[in-house]
C-alpha cells in the first residue's frame, strides 16, 4: 500500500512504501490493575504506543496466567483484590524473568525497595507521567533484549564455556582468545554437543559461513583449538572418531 507522506514545491508527491501492520509483531505488555479507570488508560496508551496489550480482570490466579502467556513485560499493581502485588512478583520470579514494572499509588520508599527486592524492573507511582512511562517501558524491554542476547552468545558444556561475543573459551575462570575460524569451529560443535559433527558437514558449515578452508586446514585449525583448550587446563574435550568426524 502506497501513501502520501509530504509534496514536493513543485506539486509531485514523493510515495513510500509502508509494512503491513501483520508483518510486525507487537510485543506483548500484561496490565495487572484493578482499578477499571485506570486499566482502561494504560489499555488506550500502550495499544496507540502499538504494543500488544491484555488486562484480565479476574485477579484469582494472576501469577500463573502471567507464566502461562509470557508477555514481553508486566505492569503490576500493588493493592490487588485479595493479594499484593509484591507476592504476585516472588511467585513469577520463581521460575521466569519475565520483567515486571510497579505501577502503584504507594509512594513509601520503603515499597518502592521492596518491589525492587521482590524481583521487580523499575517501581513507578501513579499518577504517572505517560510519556515517562512508555520511555521507562521502552528502556526496561530494551536491556532485557540486551540479557536474552548475551545469554545466546555464550554457550557451556562440560564446564567450559565458548563466549561468541569476546570470541573466546572459558574454563575455571582461565580464558583462551579463539581466531574467526577456530569460533566457528568450536561454535558448531557446541551447537550439536553430544552428536558427531562429520568433517564434511563442519567445512561446508565454514563455507556458508564465509570460512573459506579445506580438509587439511581442518585439522590444522582443530590442533590449534585443542593446544589452546589444553592451555587453560582442558584435556580430551574434542573426540575424534576416525572416519566419522570430531564430537564433544
Amino acid at each position: 500500500m502506497k501513501k502520501c507522506l509530504s509534496p514536493t514545491w513543485g506539486g509531485d508527491r514523493h510515495f513510500f512504501i509502508l509494512p503491513r501492520p501483520q508483518q510486525v509483531r507487537a510485543m506483548h505488555i500484561m496490565i495487572i490493575e484493578d482499578d477499571p479507570v485506570v486499566r482502561q488508560e494504560l489499555k488506550i496508551l500502550l495499544s496507540n504506543a502499538l504494543y500488544e496489550v491484555s488486562a484480565p480482570e479476574d485477579f484469582k490466579e494472576t501469577a500463573a496466567l502471567i507464566l502461562e502467556k509470557k508477555p514481553a513485560l508486566v505492569l503490576l499493581d500493588l493493592n490487588l483484590p485479595g493479594k499484593s502485588g509484591f507476592d504476585v512478583c516472588s511467585k513469577i520470579r520463581e521460575s521466569s524473568d519475565i520483567p515486571v514494572i510497579f505501577v502503584t499509588g504507594r509512594t513509601d520508599p520503603a515499597d518502592e525497595l521492596n518491589g525492587i527486592l521482590r524481583g521487580g524492573d523499575d517501581y513507578i507511582t501513579k499518577p504517572f507521567n505517560p510519556p515517562v512511562l512508555l520511555a521507562r517501558i521502552a528502556a526496561v524491554l530494551k536491556r532485557t533484549k540486551r540479557g536474552e542476547e548475551r545469554k545466546e552468545s555464550v554457550f557451556s558444556h562440560k564446564g567450559v564455556e565458548l563466549d561468541l561475543a569476546r570470541g573466546c573459551a572459558r574454563y575455571r575462570e582461565r580464558e583462551a582468545d579463539l581466531s574467526k575460524t577456530e569460533l566457528k569451529i568450536l561454535h558448531y560443535l557446541f551447537m550439536r554437543k553430544g552428536e558427531i559433527a562429520s568433517r564434511g558437514n563442519l567445512v561446508e558449515y565454514l563455507w556458508d559461513n564465509q570460512v573459506f578452508i579445506d580438509d587439511n586446514a581442518l585439522s590444522v585449525n582443530m590442533t590449534r583449538i585443542r593446544g589452546k583448550l589444553e592451555e587453560i587446563g582442558v584435556h580430551g574435550f574434542i573426540e575424534t572418531k576416525r572416519g566419522m568426524g570430531y564430537r564433544i
